[in-house]
């Protein structure tokens, strides 16, 4: 039964259909869920956290104004000082063995043998396992009475006397490295190996045939094309560890003697640990600055390696 339009009367149903129609007011309503969500759960967190950095509220008290005085006081405070430094330590060194072990395991990969398909899965069990559950793990395999790790190397005759991995600042700092590297390989292998399949095999064909070498080969052909993706993937990864609170929570607690504090544990230590919420505010907003111009860095590095 065909059904007659009516004149004056405003069909408000197909209005609404021909207003989807229109590609501004449909990405505003498929855009409007995930700015909702992240309005409630980064946007708002964040203005809350600089607003709470001005006080000096503590838990079940509330503060006053009292400016940029928080961070005056971390600034003054050494062990502030030295989770500066360890967190840039700590993700400059993951991020150059991530890259390196991503990138040999990522060529391997990407040749043909048998059982490929189950190798890619394997490979993904660090990455995919709960971070609290594997560091657990390896804080077991740390340990100075029942570590696996003394036990192999006073057996081969490396070591005569149990090591205290964690027990020790230089060797904590290390061990949470080690664990770091483990987890966080297999991400730049994935995201890699993708990247190395975009490209085509008859460019390096057409080299090998000219006669270049493999290490020219790969140098002059795969790695150019390869460095887009590269340095996205090194952007996530930098954020993340940056940012890194349960493995070295888990881990070390930031000990021993504050030799693996970093941002987030030292932030969690005094704003939840001691009470003060607005220094704990405080120290979590200095390492703002810090990640902002790395990522600036970065995506400008990016946008100028597309563009050449």
């Amino acid at each position: 039964m065909a059904v007659t339009a009516v004149p004056g009367v405003v069909n408000r149903p197909i209005s609404r259909l021909r207003r989807l129609e229109d590609e501004r007011w449909l990405a505003l309503a498929l855009l409007a869920p995930t700015a909702i969500l992240l309005g409630l759960f980064i946007a708002y967190p964040f203005f809350e956290g600089v607003l709470l950095a001005l006080t000096n509220t503590r838990v079940g008290i509330d503060g006053k104004f009292v400016g940029l005085s928080n961070f005056e006081k971390i600034w003054n405070d050494s062990i502030f000082r030295t989770s500066v430094w360890n967190t840039f330590w700590y993700t400059g060194v993951t991020t150059v063995f991530k890259l390196g072990l991503g990138l040999w395991l990522a060529m391997l990969l990407n040749r043909h043998f048998k059982g490929k398909a189950l190798v890619r899965a394997f490979i993904l069990l660090p990455f995919i396992i709960p971070t609290v559950l594997s560091t657990f793990a390896w804080k077991w395999m740390f340990d100075p009475t029942f570590s696996v790790i003394n036990w192999t190397l006073f057996h081969l005759g490396f070591i005569t006397q149990r090591i205290n991995w964690l027990g020790d600042p230089d060797l904590a700092m290390t061990s949470i490295i080690i664990v770091n590297i483990w987890r966080g390989v297999p991400f730049f292998a994935i995201s890699l190996l993708a990247g190395l399949q975009t490209i085509s095999p008859e460019l390096n064909e057409a080299a090998a045939i000219d006669g270049a070498r493999p290490w020219n080969r790969f140098w002059y052909v795969t790695w150019p094309l390869l460095l887009p993706v590269t340095m996205v993937v090194m952007l996530f990864s930098v954020i993340q560890t940056f940012a890194d609170f349960q493995l070295v929570y888990v881990m070390t607690g930031g000990g021993p003697a504050n030799a693996t504090q970093l941002f987030a544990t030292y932030a969690y230590q005094i704003g939840i640990g001691t009470g003060l919420l607005s220094e704990g505010a405080a120290i979590s907003l200095a390492m703002f600055p810090f990640l902002f111009l790395i990522v600036v860095v970065q995506l400008l590095y990016i946008r100028r390696v597309e563009t050449r």
